[in-house]
């Protein structure tokens, strides 16, 4: 074995089919465009989407869903991550650069706190929003909530 008896595996590669290069090619004449019609001439297309005149994919499923032009969109951080923190970071007041700081948001998001977890640590945090069942925790534990 040596470089100069090297080829590709057998059925790896295919010659290229030449259209338009006389009878005795094989795809000669009309270059395996057909008679006639829309497709025969040049410069045709199909639409994005086109099925052969089949009915398309985006209108045979139905349409649904919606998204409000006026929604605001929050990054839900819950109570157990936050009591995470608190133990292994030592900290006990949170705002958004902590929480961004730790990874847990980027720098134009909003922030709900959310009461999945239990929080026994004395935190105070400020968060553009808040659950009940979270403030209720956060004030349970003797931390505040602060709405911006």
């Amino acid at each position: 074995m040596d470089l100069s008896n090297l080829k590709p595996a057998e059925g790896s590669t295919k010659k290229r089919k030449r259209i338009g290069r006389g009878q005795g090619s094989g795809h000669g004449g009309t270059s395996t465009r057909g008679h006639k019609g829309a497709g025969s001439r040049s410069g045709t297309k199909n639409k994005a989407g086109f099925e052969g005149g089949q009915m398309p994919l985006q209108r045979r499923v139905p349409k649904f869903g919606f998204k409000s032009l006026n929604r605001v969109e929050y990054v839900g951080v819950n109570l157990d991550a936050i009591q995470k923190m608190a133990d292994e970071a030592k900290i006990t007041k949170f705002d958004h650069a902590v929480f961004q700081k730790h990874g847990i948001v980027s720098k134009n998001d909003l922030v709900k706190i959310l009461g999945r977890g239990e929080l026994t640590a004395k935190v105070d945090i400020t968060a553009n929003a808040f659950s009940v069942s979270a403030i209720k925790a956060i004030e349970t534990a003797g931390g505040t909530a602060n709405k911006i």
